[in-house]
């Protein structure tokens, strides 16, 4: 049972949800998974997979489910993250969102502030790796062209299939990581509006909300993750007809947030001037069929109260 705060509200529950992670199915995760119950996992999530790819589905929903106060327990930070800026971004999320993350065999606890000072240092390293590597890369192509080669993979140069089909292979498993990383950014907000809503509608509410989205963008995403399993095939399904009063809707909450200081009457007299048909009939707009139709955007999303 969660303590009372001193203001005299209750205090977040703190789970402890664990994670388990072994390359092969022939591997054994034993000796993790007591490890993780003798500190105190209340539940433990397992999967087999690669380090070397983010594609893991369990851990992609384990981080979606994780709630304010929850702590992510692993036994070693490599059971969780292929290099230390995927581990940087996973915990910046983790943390945005009041979740802990430990490692037990590494001085890791960001609900701590020697945790929170050993990963500032681990930041500090990736940072410093990245600069060696453009340096070493910046200094091998000069010497490269000093000696007269080109710069590149000669295989691409000279257009040779394997060479095109491995590079192809790199970018659509970077890309697939890419999409697994950010999904629990965006993947909720399209399940709760797909199919019901077009692609349109959606990618207007992800911009909305701080996202940078284009219809042909979000449609490839979702395919491929549909495609990998990651996603509900319905997700892709085709949107229904709209009817003509979701087109009003759209239009008006288009004329409100276009001048926001504009009154229910004026955008009824600009709905006029565009001869725009009213939903209910008539000539002319009335101020209660604008007020429905912006209350009916807000609920939407698509205008802000």
């Amino acid at each position: 049972m969660a303590k009372a705060s001193s203001a005299g509200a209750p205090a977040l529950s703190r789970r402890l949800i664990g994670y388990v992670r072994v390359s092969t199915d022939d591997q054994v995760v034993d000796a993790q998974v007591d490890a993780l119950r003798a500190a105190g996992c209340e539940r433990i999530h397992q999967e087999h997979g690669s380090g070397a790819s983010r594609a893991r589905p369990v851990l992609t929903k384990l981080l979606k489910d994780l709630a304010a106060g929850d702590v992510l327990v692993v036994v070693r930070l490599d059971r969780l993250a292929r290099s230390v800026s995927h581990l940087l971004d996973v915990i910046e999320d983790l943390e945005k969102r009041g979740v802990h993350f430990r490692s037990l065999l590494d001085p890791i606890d960001t609900s701590t502030p020697q945790g929170m000072f050993s990963l500032q240092v681990l930041g500090a390293v990736a940072q410093l790796e990245r600069a060696l590597i453009a340096e070493r890369t910046k200094s091998g192509m000069r010497a490269a062209k000093a000696r007269g080669k080109l710069a590149g993979n000669p295989g691409l140069r000279e257009r040779r299939p394997e060479a095109v089909r491995a590079v192809s292979a790199a970018r659509r498993r970077a890309y697939l990581d890419e999409l697994i990383t950010s999904a629990q950014t965006w993947l909720p907000t399209v399940r709760q509006l797909r199919p019901r809503h077009s692609w349109d509608d959606v990618v207007r509410i992800l911009n909305r909300r701080g996202q940078d989205w284009t219809v042909e963008r979000l449609r490839r995403a979702v395919h491929r993750l549909v495609g990998e399993k990651l996603a509900e095939p319905e997700l892709v399904s085709r949107s229904p007809r709209r009817p003509p009063e979701d087109y009003l809707m759209r239009l008006v909450a288009g004329i409100a947030i276009a001048d926001p200081e504009l009154s229910i009457r004026e955008i009824a007299a600009q709905l006029d001037q565009m001869r725009e048909r009213p939903p209910r009939g008539g000539r002319k707009w009335q101020p209660s069929s604008v007020r429905a139709l912006l209350e009916e955007a807000r609920r939407f999303g698509l205008v802000r109260p």
